[in-house]
């Protein structure tokens, strides 16, 4: 029998005590869009509105001026849009834009987990903006909170036969784990419950608590890691015999997500646990998130993930469990290789004719800026396009399956607006990715996108000394230790600890195989140069034919390697 939830413990985390008495997520979410007092929502529903794939937000820019002014703070509210695989279609890619420049902040952000966010958008707002994305087949719900959320998958149909086959496994998975509740369209949608019934909720998955924490799944196809594989809590990486998809291997346990001063917390990369059929995903997918329903940690947020249920039991327990509920044994993994987890950027032909172009965006930032009227121009292309839109891993858009008629259309719009500029960028920036900070995220104590572009400019001009301009290196930095934009699977990964001050971690696996190690703690950007600049010239110097600049600094001795998660901090 599984263990149940014990309630007395649980219900001393207050997010256990608002899931418990939510309602299956209701809360007093309505109530709070009602009123006209503030442009915030009540305190207990900023937990709830996360399952309704919102946050809500304040422009910190200016927190404390009008705090001198006695207002309240600016609020608005983040909308994450869910893109299973990252997959969208130009008439809602034009949803998008219009919604952007609308009611938010007239800018789209590519996530780092193949989804759409916009933000700035006022409560007053909220209800329409999230109305006009379900109107064209997209929707908000778990793309936050404690469930599993957006489905990542290779979004590249050029780099296999297989794609179409292994997304709409991703698919599938996306539908199986969205909540049942009918609380997201009653308050959003304002569907009505039939005139006498009663309201019959139930999560046949979750159950009204929902998971501990979040839950994130990905697949990826070798040897393309695109996704980050193990920095998800489940993996499934797609394994072809004979021209044809034989199944997955499974991997669990993975996360990104720590505390600055807390060892006991920490990043950690999954544990393969073994192989499935097709057939068998969604049997096998249900009994790891039930498990984790079951057994992970409640009483204590920061070590609610599945990465914390599996290294306090074991992955032979794990597995053990898993296979106990299921009724028959997973086989063992197959083997299979990884070669790096960046873009393949440029024009590329797949065997059916069709084209794909996948377009550097820095830091996920789709905007107009003077000089690069980006946002306009991929609002021009979705209008004539007739493939499909592809968000990446990396913060990156493909225009997919471009018909050979389409193609001289959409490079003249390419170079009208100067949307296609990637042989112009240095192989750091083109592998660099940073998560949104500060001004909107609540939890950032540094700058992030905002800063990185900057430094990366500086740190240009040590790779072109160094002969490395074009050599990519995969630089990540976030604003707090969260890992939104995975920084511990950055060769050279950046993790605010104050404004201007960041941990230096150096070391992790070119293809996302290896987490990185703390070099120096609590640095500014003189510092970060200054340890740098004669790193580089050593790397460009000393490696061997071929070697990665993670790989070496693990040669030299610079840094240990991490060979797991409870290894990170020694």
């Amino acid at each position: 029998m599984t263990r149940p939830i014990d309630r007395a413990l649980a219900d001393k985390v207050e997010v256990e005590r608002i899931k418990d008495r939510s309602h299956y997520l209701r809360g007093t979410i309505v109530e709070s869009l009602a009123d006209p007092l503030t442009g915030a929502i009540a305190e207990s529903d900023t937990q709830l509105i996360k399952f309704h794939g919102s946050y809500q937000q304040d422009d910190r820019d200016i927190r404390d001026e009008r705090r001198k002014q006695k207002l309240e703070p600016l609020y608005s509210f983040m909308i994450r849009v869910r893109v299973p695989g990252g997959v969208c279609t130009p008439a809602q890619w034009l949803t998008m834009d219009a919604l952007a420049r609308t009611y938010a902040n007239g800018s789209i952000r590519l996530t780092t987990r193949q989804a759409f966010q916009v933000h700035g958008v006022l409560k007053r707002n909220l209800k329409a903006t999230i109305r006009e994305i379900n109107e064209t087949l997209m929707d908000t719900i778990a793309a936050c909170g404690d469930v599993n959320r957006n489905v990542m998958c290779n979004p590249n149909p050029y780099q296999s036969p297989l794609h179409h086959e292994v997304y709409e496994v991703a698919r599938q998975i996306s539908a199986h784990f969205t909540p049942q509740t009918t609380a997201y369209h009653e308050i959003w949608l304002d569907k009505k419950l039939v005139a006498g019934g009663e309201r019959k909720d139930e999560e046949p998955i979750y159950g009204k608590h929902y998971l501990p924490r979040k839950f994130k799944t990905a697949v990826a196809i070798p040897p393309h890691n695109d996704v980050d594989i193990f920095a998800n809590d489940l993996g499934l990486i797609a394994i072809e015999e004979n021209g044809k998809l034989a199944g997955f291997n499974l991997t669990v346990g993975g996360g990104m997500g720590m505390t600055h001063g807390e060892p006991e917390t920490y990043p950690r990369l999954a544990d393969i646990l073994g192989f499935v059929t097709p057939d068998q995903v969604l049997a096998v997918a249900e009994q790891i998130v039930t498990v984790q329903r079951d057994y992970g940690d409640r009483t204590n947020r920061k070590h609610a993930r599945l990465k914390y249920t599996i290294d306090d039991r074991g992955i032979q327990w794990f597995r053990e469990e898993v296979e106990r509920r299921l009724g028959w044994k997973l086989a063992k993994a197959r083997p299979f290789a990884f070669s790096g987890n960046g873009d393949v950027y440029g024009w590329l032909q797949s065997p059916d004719g069709k084209w794909h172009l996948t377009l550097f965006i820095q830091n996920g930032r789709i905007i107009d800026r003077e000089g690069a009227p980006m946002m306009t121009g991929l609002r021009e292309i979705a209008a004539i396009h007739d493939g499909d839109f592809r968000l990446t891993g990396n913060q990156n858009l493909m225009l997919a399956n471009i018909s050979p008629k389409k193609k001289p259309v959409i490079e003249k719009l390419l170079k009208k607006y100067n949307l296609h500029d990637t042989d112009r960028q240095t192989g750091l920036r083109l592998n660099a990715m940073a998560c949104v900070a500060f001004p909107t995220c609540g939890l950032a104590m540094a700058e992030s996108e905002r800063y990185l572009p900057s430094l990366i400019d500086k740190l240009d001009v040590v790779m072109k000394e160094a002969g490395l301009e074009q050599d990519p290196i995969v630089i990540r930095m976030t604003g707090c230790p969260n890992g939104c934009a995975r920084p511990y699977l950055g060769e050279i990964g950046f993790v605010g600890k104050a404004p201007g001050r960041y941990n230096l971690y150096l070391g992790a696996g070119f293809a996302g195989d290896r987490l990185n190690k703390l070099y120096q703690e609590n640095v500014n950007e003189q510092q970060i140069l200054e340890i740098l600049t004669p790193l580089l010239h050593r790397y460009g110097k000393e490696r061997k034919p071929g070697e990665k600049f993670g790989d070496f600094v693990i040669r030299k001795k610079i840094v240990r390697a991490t060979r797991e998660g409870k290894d990170f901090h020694a």
